[in-house]
């Protein structure tokens, strides 16, 4: 983890920037602090600020902002060129920096007014070829749900519960170990969770999650060790709040005994399964689904409008041009 302490002035009033106005969350700004953290130290490299071999170890915290007012889009393209090249950075992981860099400089040069002119303006994001997300079919989520119901686990109720939430409202992981039991409305069937860029958002509660959440809560201790941990909804073995990790081993564990590939499936598929299931089987709205999952832009919703290649096929046969019988 790089620390706040060996950036220059400029990269930290960007992060707080990022925090107070932005209102980006922790793990974004961590990742900000990261990726402008080495951009910056490549660029000094790059313009052989330093005669370093590794930019890595360069020491940045007295970079001058005269330094930045260099920088053109041909000294961005070195970068993006480095991590394609020396990095094997994918176009999803290239895109992502490419997106801080464009805030970054947004920023310096329209609101902090501390550069010149913006040499990312005209900065291309690389084209993504359209991924079909991977899900469980709905016969391997019920298997799911039943082998973790009916192992031989002591926290069977808790994990049972933590996967019907993960099938049923395609809610992310932060998400799931932040819930409190303050954030649950048993009476209007509801829940509030804090999404991506601390957005609050309303989670409708169906009968199998209120019922696995009612079970939990029936046997959940309530002698919490930790005070912040006292309202967690979900707790670990430690009577804290159950952490990111925790979870995810849960799930690796519970896939494993249904027989189900943990290479190919994890959490965030588990969010990819409910939202697929909800499209294909319930004829949900895309705007609705958008809202669901907490998307800022349709057009990530859309992945989930796939149709499996069973329809595919029945749409095909369906044509009245199909049959050669009938064309004579």
């Amino acid at each position: 983890m790089i620390s706040r302490e060996d950036n220059p002035d400029f990269l930290n009033s960007f992060l707080d920037y990022s925090i107070t106005i932005l209102n980006k969350s922790p793990n974004s700004i961590k990742e900000y602090n990261y990726d402008l953290s080495n951009f910056l130290k490549f660029i000094y490299a790059h313009f052989r600020l330093s005669d370093k071999k590794d930019f890595k170890t360069i020491n940045i915290s007295n970079m001058n902002i005269s330094v930045l007012n260099k920088v053109t889009l041909e000294d961005i393209h070195a970068y993006i060129s480095y991590m394609a090249r020396d990095l094997k950075s994918s176009p999803a992981t290239r895109a992502r920096k490419i997106s801080t860099i464009r805030i970054f400089f947004k920023y310096l040069s329209s609101k902090a007014k501390l550069i010149n002119s913006n040499p990312a303006q005209d900065l291309e994001t690389p084209k993504l070829g359209k991924r079909i997300p991977k899900y469980l079919t709905l016969d391997d989520s019920k298997k799911l749900l039943d082998v973790t119901l009916n192992t031989d686990n002591r926290n069977n109720i808790r994990d049972y519960a933590i996967i019907t939430l993960f099938l049923n409202c395609g809610m992310r992981l932060s998400e799931l170990v932040n819930i409190n039991i303050k954030d649950i409305n048993f009476s209007d069937s509801k829940m509030t969770v804090i999404g991506k860029g601390n957005k609050e958002r309303t989670i409708f509660l169906n009968k199998s999650c209120l019922k696995a959440l009612t079970d939990y809560l029936s046997i959940r201790s309530h002698n919490a060790v930790k005070f912040d941990s006292r309202d967690a909804l979900f707790l670990s073995e430690r009577k804290e709040r159950i952490s990111n990790r925790t979870v995810q081993q849960i799930v690796k564990n519970e896939l494993q005994k249904a027989g189900l590939d943990t290479n190919k499936y994890s959490t965030h598929k588990l969010r990819h399964t409910a939202a697929t299931l909800m499209y294909q089987y319930g004829n949900v709205d895309i705007r609705a689904l958008q809202e669901l999952l907490g998307h800022e832009s349709i057009s990530t919703t859309e992945i989930y409008t796939h149709v499996n290649d069973e329809r595919v096929r029945d749409a095909v046969e369906s044509n009245p041009l199909a049959n050669p019988e009938d064309l004579k």
